[in-house]
This record gives structure tokens, C-alpha cells and sequence, in this order.
């Protein structure tokens, strides 16, 4: 009698991967991969980040988000957290806002479900989907709102959902881009843009 071999468990992860989200988390958890997503059931395995491009800006976004969160109860900031969205999309955005009560929250084992308010990524070598395929994804799920920083272009891109459609905020007369959803949250785009931390957090706490 032959026995039937069990099918191999691939714990390979690699970009361009077509897998659903189960497969993916399975893949992913046995891997040594530091950051990979699910975008529209295709794999996208991070490049290495740095410095200038990516990790400054990013700290600059979180410290601007956890100083509001210091300000307004009932949120949370988080730094580049599993989100899972829908059965083919499960992204790892840069930093994300949310309400402990509103649409996005914690599963029991600590990952996040459904939408966070609003999400943030910054774009450097990612700028081709973080423009295109995450922002359609996040559109269709309801983020309602979007920041991209395009940190080798100098540009901030601020989208809010309306009628299930994203369109693009634009600065005041003082160069400050105002929320639409979280109350107080001022973004001063060309201080922010000139590393002047002081007058970013100048403009949110105004």
C-alpha cells in the first residue's frame, strides 16, 4: 500500500507571492521577514529603509500623532501594525489613528480588523503602490483618511473619503492642512517638510 505524502508547508515568503490572508499570516509568522504585506492578494516584501528617506520622517509622523493622541482621549497610535482589512488585504502601514470605540478594533490576538481612521505611510522607493494599489484598498475599506508623505519628492498628499471617494485635501492660506475627522489635528505641511518639529507641534497644539 502506498501512503500519500503530506503536502510540503512552504515557509517561503517573496515578492509578488499570490496568496489568500490566512495563507499569508501562516507564511509570514514562520518566516524571518521583518515587514511584509498583502495588497490585493500579491506579497510585497520591504526593502531595507533609510535614514533620511524614511526613518526620520516616520518618527516625525509618529511624534506629531502621539502628541495629539496626549491631547483628545480615546485613541490610539500605532507604529507600523498589522492591519487586517479583507480577505486579500492585510497591510502594515507606517502609522495609523484610531478610536478605541469607532470602526478598527484589536482581535484577540493583538492583531487590528477592519479600518482605522486614518493611516499614514511614508513613500520613498514605495511611492508606486502607496499611490495606486494601497490607496485603493484603503479607499474600498473605509479609511477615511490617508496621508502619504512622498519624502523624495517634498510632498504631502492628505486624502478624505467622501461619497466612497478619495479626494485631496489642500494647506490653508497658512500652509496647514486641517482634518476632516479627528478635531484639532493640524498638520503645518511646509514646517514639517523643513524638519522644524517645534513649529509642527506649534501649529497642533494652537
Amino acid at each position: 500500500m502506498v501512503i500519500a505524502k503530506p503536502p510540503s508547508l512552504l515557509t517561503i515568503l517573496e515578492n509578488g507571492d499570490r496568496l489568500n490572508r490566512a495563507e499569508f499570516e501562516r507564511r509570514y509568522t514562520a518566516s524571518n521577514i521583518k515587514k511584509a504585506e498583502l495588497i490585493e492578494g500579491i506579497v510585497h516584501v520591504a526593502s531595507p529603509l533609510r535614514f533620511t528617506s524614511h526613518g526620520k520622517p516616520h518618527s516625525q509622523i509618529i511624534g506629531w500623532l502621539v502628541t495629539y493622541q496626549s491631547m483628545v482621549a480615546g485613541l490610539e497610535v500605532g507604529i507600523e501594525p498589522t492591519v487586517r482589512l479583507d480577505d486579500d488585504n492585510e497591510p502594515q502601514p507606517d502609522a495609523v489613528l484610531f478610536r478605541v470605540d469607532g470602526n478598527a478594533r484589536i482581535d484577540e490576538d493583538g492583531y487590528i480588523s477592519g479600518a482605522p481612521e486614518l493611516i499614514a505611510e511614508i513613500a520613498a522607493s514605495t511611492v508606486s503602490y502607496d499611490l495606486h494599489s494601497k490607496k485603493r484598498i484603503y479607499e474600498l475599506n473605509g479609511v477615511k483618511e490617508y496621508i502619504v508623505w512622498r519624502t523624495l519628492d517634498r510632498q504631502i498628499d492628505w486624502f478624505i473619503l467622501e461619497n466612497g471617494k478619495y479626494n485631496q485635501l489642500e494647506p490653508d492660506d497658512s500652509g496647514i492642512i486641517c482634518s476632516r475627522e479627528f478635531t484639532g489635528l493640524r498638520l503645518d505641511v511646509n514646517a514639517i517638510l523643513n524638519n522644524d518639529v517645534s513649529a509642527v507641534l506649534s501649529a497642533l497644539q494652537t
